[in-house]
């Protein structure tokens, strides 16, 4: 997740955004000219859309919204947005795919939604003509069931340790945690010291929703196991991913984790870090923009930093998240809905959106732009992350092994179960799951 788990959207500051905003409107005549990523039946095929999408709470999308439609003011697009958690965004795009809706023409997917919309065609396959050339292959393999291309990769995301660069000067501490232990420890010496009084420790996602999921996968992908094997096969009944477990659960019990983060999403935990309130946190890559914002909404701006997220024995793996683009069977004006896509997944778009709001592009060649790498220093930790992270199985089912999962691990975390035991039944669950064909 995160994914657009929420569509979080900020500003770096004034001045980029402005340029955000020029680029897009700039790039509109160029990348947005309309020579889309398949054939040209006619213009029945061309005319208004509807973009399906999380929450715009910044307004940069709408700005690159508006950039297209001033260029095309006949294939206009109008933003249809999804309610706010991952989890109901699903069931919405689920409940129009299902009575075959043409209310909306291009979908933003979570990477773990394309196999399920294009197993149940609720998705066209993008045409052969497509081009992913300078996206993450982690990206384009988000976008692609059983081999064939069914959306083109618009975000990308890495999950990040975030930390109080200055919490840890003051308490003598040089650099950022690598292992859990360390965040234990570091998290001991914050405390001793006046500076650090009354702030909690860590924490992540681990509310009864998609981020836990995501959370829980990153433990055991940190303690060198993994949720699924490379053939989509479960592999939780494992001593890799019983000792993940187990840290997360002793964690929130000896207080490591507060309670609290028992409700955490993602806008709670970067409500708390921004607050000043937490030592650690994991977290997207969007937090960094608003952070960071000097307008008295965050308390820690300038006084943190990013690193890779610590493992059982040294740096750990981070689930892949992201959105990807689709066309819905059902659309009308699928060549303008095409053309859409190719515009905001381009370089000058997502340039723009990148120094608008912080988020993760999928596209290569940005992650190595000297200019965007003195604007977030965090680029080369979130490429490091990117390479190793780990994407969710393309199940045809995976609304049902995310709730699987969700109901395993929350109990344990709760301190109403035993990881070895929910493991060994969520095992099973797992299997009978991923055979449903």
């Amino acid at each position: 997740m995160f994914h657009r788990t929420k569509l979080i959207r900020g500003s770096a500051c004034l001045v980029l955004a402005t340029v955000g905003v020029l680029t897009a409107g700039c790039s509109s005549s160029t990348s947005a000219s309309g020579s889309g990523t398949g054939s040209s039946p006619g213009a029945a095929d061309r005319g208004p859309i509807t973009f399906a999408v999380g929450k715009d709470t910044s307004g940069n999308l709408q700005k690159q919204v508006d950039a297209w439609n001033t260029a095309h003011p006949s294939e206009a697009v109008t933003i249809s947005e999804l309610p706010a958690s991952a989890d109901g965004q699903l069931q919405q795009l689920q409940q129009n795919a299902q009575v075959k809706s043409d209310a909306y023409a291009v979908l933003g997917l979570d990477v773990t939604w394309t196999a399920e919309f294009a197993a149940n065609r609720w998705i066209d396959q993008m045409p052969a003509s497509t081009d992913t050339s300078g996206l993450l292959a982690s990206a384009v393999d988000s976008a692609e069931y059983r081999g064939n291309l069914y959306a083109v990769p618009w975000e990308t995301n890495g999950g990040l340790l975030f930390y109080r660069s200055d919490l840890l000067t003051a308490a003598g501490i040089t650099t950022p945690p690598t292992t859990w232990q360390q965040i234990t420890d570091d998290c001991a010496k914050v405390k001793a010291v006046p500076a650090g009084k009354g702030v909690d420790c860590y924490a992540g996602q681990f509310d009864k929703y998609e981020g836990l999921v995501v959370n829980f996968s990153e433990a055991v992908q940190s303690a060198g196991g993994k949720v699924f094997d490379d053939n989509g096969n479960p592999t939780v009944n494992t001593p890799q991913a019983t000792a993940a477990l187990a840290w997360l659960a002793t964690s929130f019990k000896n207080g490591t984790i507060p309670h609290a983060a028992l409700t955490y999403q993602e806008e709670n935990g970067r409500q708390a870090f921004q607050a000043g309130s937490l030592l650690f946190l994991r977290q997207w890559p969007y937090v960094w923009d608003l952070a960071n914002k000097t307008d008295g909404s965050s308390k820690v701006a300038g006084k943190f930093a990013v690193a890779p997220l610590p493992g059982q024995n040294g740096i750990g793996s981070s689930t892949l998240g992201g959105y990807n683009l689709a066309i819905s069977s059902f659309a009308k004006h699928k060549t303008t809905a095409k053309d859409f896509i190719t515009y905001l997944t381009s370089a000058d778009e997502e340039r723009a959106n990148l120094l608008a709001t912080s988020t993760a592009p999928t596209r290569t060649g940005l992650y190595d732009d000297a200019t965007l790498q003195k604007q977030f220093p965090y680029l080369s930790d979130l490429k490091q992350s990117l390479q190793s992270a780990v994407a969710r199985p393309k199940a045809v089912h995976y609304g049902d092994v995310s709730t699987a999962i969700q109901d395993a691990i929350y109990p344990v975390l709760s301190g109403q179960g035993d990881p070895a035991t929910a493991l060994a039944s969520l095992q099973t669950k797992l299997t009978q799951i991923t055979s449903q064909k």
